[in-house]
């Protein structure tokens, strides 16, 4: 009997790894390896077409102590890392507490502000642009008739990351819906214990709701923080040629690195960049996951 069993579990467990090795052969070929090539082609001069010479860390030093686009780079980047991922939680939080009441036609104010989630791609960038004109836009017509003077968004370096930063806002019903959903598993007697309690808006918003939803809070932080950190289309997109805007005010990192890479042919410099954005998106995620005992709850009990 104990033979059998072990080879009914060799089995299986030989029929386990066949069913996961199109997701491992994928993750090898598409993901480890070309890590590791960027891993070595760091510590190389190459171009695609030359032949990779190994220059130990010049590119890192290069990076670090001449390439002043570099820390421009990082700075817009960091900026817009800074302040896109609190206020699109923010709103989206918001946005998913207003749209859970039980009223009629929800649904349909539902749909509306989702919708933009689904939107993406040159088009809805190109909307922005005219949007965003400072003369015929939309926004500065509409401050406007207030009598406030719009600013020049794209074309004023000190706007053109706010200018991203509200079209993303506008685009969070991705995450809206995340917590929407699990509002709407949020037992009510909760609330009506504490309204016996005599607890008003504020009080259950801030003590059950809040501490219910952390957990996709945290997800959503954690998410929000590495897509924000590459942040690329919708400046290639929005600034002539990909140049980064007025003063470099959109150069972001992953741009700079794109322009290292296919315009200046300078690939082993631009590995050398992706691997430091890969150290700053796992030291921000350890950091992410180490404070997350401390703010985030599970209704389970554990924290």
């Amino acid at each position: 009997m104990p033979k059998k069993r072990s080879k009914s579990k060799r089995q299986e467990a030989l029929w386990g790894y066949f069913f996961v090795a199109p997701f491992l052969l994928g993750f090898v070929v598409f993901m480890l390896g070309p890590m590791l090539f960027s891993f070595v082609g760091s510590f190389t001069d190459y171009n695609l077409t030359s032949k990779m010479n190994f220059i130990g860390f010049k590119n890192f030093t290069r990076m670090f102590t001449q390439d002043t686009l570099f820390w421009k780079s990082l700075y817009n980047t960091a900026y817009f890392v800074l302040f896109n991922v609190p206020l699109t939680t923010l709103f989206s939080v918001i946005l998913a507490t207003l749209l859970n009441q039980k009223i009629r036609g929800i649904s349909f104010f539902r749909t509306t502000f989702y919708l933009p989630a689904i939107l993406s791609g040159v088009a809805v960038y190109v909307l922005w642009m005219q949007l965003l004109s400072p003369s015929a836009g939309l926004i500065n017509t509409f401050l406007s008739w207030f009598n406030i003077k719009g600013p020049a968004w794209l074309f004023d370096p000190e706007w053109t990351k706010p200018a991203l930063i509200l079209m993303k806002i506008w685009s969070s019903g991705g995450a809206m819906l995340l917590y929407l959903a699990t509002l709407q598993n949020i037992s009510p007697t909760l609330y009506e214990s504490a309204e016996i309690d005599g607890a008003g808006v504020w009080a259950k918003f801030k003590n059950i709701t809040i501490p219910l939803i952390t957990p996709i809070i945290f997800y959503d932080v954690i998410t929000s923080t590495i897509g924000s950190f590459q942040i690329f289309q919708e400046a290639y997109v929005m600034t002539k040629n990909g140049t980064g805007g007025p003063a470099n005010s959109l150069l972001f990192y992953n741009l700079h690195m794109w322009n290292k890479a296919f315009v200046a042919f300078d690939m082993g410099y631009a590995m050398a960049m992706s691997m430091i954005l890969f150290l700053i998106v796992l030291v921000l995620t350890f950091i992410n996951l180490k404070l997350a005992p401390r703010w985030v709850h599970y209704t389970g009990g554990g924290s």
